[in-house]
Order: structure tokens, then sequence, then C-alpha cells
């Protein structure tokens, strides 16, 4: 029986991840090693997932660990930046061994679909939370940031928007969905699916792009703060379901956060490229919702436009 952080990291977490060819010495030593290929650079993130915050102790721990690590591993996709290796912080309030196993197997299957190893970390008594910090690696010079766009861009989304945010609002109890949606959502919500498929595609065409973790309308913001210039939005062409349009609660899609969709931008003249993508790639497919302009952030609702200028995304501190 696990009894302490050592003997917990030795029986849950020691073989997390098939080891990848750039890892010199991984779990077991002061401190991990890693090679960075020559002609590559290093991308590295970091998220924390804190019990109360981010899920409810309820939550399957199987959902918990793998959208810890998903959660990252979307931030190395909207960097184009292919998984290589990860770290873990976790904080327990107590040694469960059935959920430590339960976690672990999450994480294992996880990270052996995305093919990324736990190479160290640290486990401490405190109120349940995981952090991971996940680096990835990119050749030189194609990442993708936030500070490319241009007017005349195209503004693109994966997948569909807002389900997840529809998922937690099921969840507390804020809003009654039909069974068949709500079971959706609350696999959007519980299990996000990074979008490493877009890896190759953001390389070749994108000139910016953001997950969308706190709303589009907030992470959309961004892009433009850091690329110096302003979008329209069609809110007609949001990817949503019909039942968010039924209801007229595109609040979901715009600003509930949790999709960790990418949204992109894309110049104009890869249009075929784009139709290209969407014809081989039906479960991962690029919407067309607005374009860069110079200045300014508003969405079209019919023949009014409301600015979005003023409104943000999901933040911990408000």
């Amino acid at each position: 029986m696990a009894q302490n952080e050592f003997a917990i990291i030795q029986q849950y977490f020691a073989d997390v991840g098939k080891p990848g060819d750039n890892t010199v010495l991984a779990i077991g030593d002061d401190a991990a090693v890693v090679e960075v290929p020559p002609g590559f650079q290093q991308v590295v993130s970091m998220d924390t997932l804190i019990e109360g915050a981010h899920f409810t102790l309820d939550t399957n721990p199987e959902d918990i660990a793998h959208k810890a690590l998903a959660v990252n591993l979307s931030d190395l996709a909207a960097m184009a930046a292919a998984p290589n290796w990860f770290l873990m912080s976790l904080s327990l309030p107590e040694v469960d061994e059935q959920w430590l196993q339960r976690f672990s197997t999450g994480l294992k299957h996880t990270a052996e679909r995305y093919s990324v190893q736990l190479i160290g970390g640290d486990t401490c008594r405190s109120k349940l939370s995981i952090s991971i910090q996940i680096a990835g690696l990119v050749p030189s010079g194609q990442y993708v940031s936030r500070a490319g766009a241009s007017p005349g861009d195209l503004v693109l989304v994966s997948g569909l928007l807002g389900n997840a945010g529809l998922g937690l609002a099921s969840r507390q109890g804020r809003v009654e969905l039909p069974e068949g949606l709500r079971l959706r959502c609350l696999q959007a919500l519980d299990r996000p699916q990074p979008r490493l498929e877009l890896v190759a595609f953001l390389r070749s065409f994108a000139s910016a792009a953001i997950d969308i973790s706190d709303g589009l309308q907030g992470d959309l913001a961004h892009i433009l703060k850091a690329s110096q210039c302003g979008a329209t939005l069609d809110r007609s062409s949001l990817p949503v379901d019909p039942w968010i349009v039924q209801q007229d609660l595109y609040h979901y899609a715009l600003a509930a956060g949790d999709d960790y969709e990418i949204c992109c931008t894309v110049p104009p003249q890869y249009r075929a490229e784009i139709d290209a993508w969407n014809q081989q790639h039906e479960d991962c497919r690029l919407t067309i919702i607005g374009e860069i302009t110079s200045s300014g952030f508003y969405l079209k609702v019919g023949d009014d436009q409301i600015d979005l200028a003023s409104k943000g995304g999901y933040r911990h501190f408000d």
C-alpha cells in the first residue's frame, strides 16, 4: 500500500507514457534530462486544475486525469507543436488507493494516445489539484503565435463551440438539456479533445492561433491585441449545436469557455486548403466565422453589430 509520496510515484506514475527518443533521464532522479534535436525549438506550457474551480469531487478520476493532460496538449496544438514530455505536480488531501489507481489509469491512456511521457514531478498533501507542465517540439521558426494576424485574414474555429459550457451549466442545475445533448455536453466538458491533428495545417497555413479555454470572444481578443488589429464575426456562422440556435443561447459559444477548440487566422488565398481539410477531417471541421480587420471587434447579428471590445472571457479573479 502506497503510504508516502515516493511510494505513490513509484506505484502509480513511474511508467506513464512511452519513453521518447529525446528523453535521456526520466523519473527517479533529482531532475529529468531531455535533449532538443537539432533544427527544432521546444514549446513549453503549464496549466493547473483545482477541485472546486475546474472539477467537482464526484468527477470520475479518469476524466480528471484526461482533462489535466488534454488542456496542456491543447496549448501545444495551438502553437503547432508536437508533444514530447510532461511534468506533473499532484496535491492530494489523503491517500485514496482506489482514486489514485483510476487517476493513473486515465493518465496513462491519454499519455499513450498522444505519445507523450511523464518524466518527473512532485506529490504533496493539500487540497486536490493537478498542475502539469508540458513540452513539445516544432521545427525552428515554424511555431504559430498569437501575433501574426493581418487585415483580410479569415477567422476560423475547429469543431463545435458552447457544448462544454452547457455541460457545466447542466451539471450545476442552471440549464435543462435534452438527454442526448446533455450527455454530449458532459463529454465535451470532461473529455476535451486536443486538436493535435491540426498541427501540420497550422504550420503550413495559419498566421495566428490560440486554443479556446476561456471563451471565443476573450481568447480571440488575445490574438487581436497581439496582432494589433480587429475582427468582425458573424453570429450565424458560429458552429454550434442546433439547440443553442433554437434557444438563442449564443453566449455559451462566445463566453463560457472550456471548449479547447482552436481559433486561428488564415490568409484568404488558402480557402481551397481549408476546403480540402474539411473534406478529409469531418470530426475536426474548420468553420470560417469572420474576418480580421484593421480595428474594432464586432459581432454581426442580422443587420446589427454588437461591440465585443469590452467583453472578455472567463477570468479567475473577476
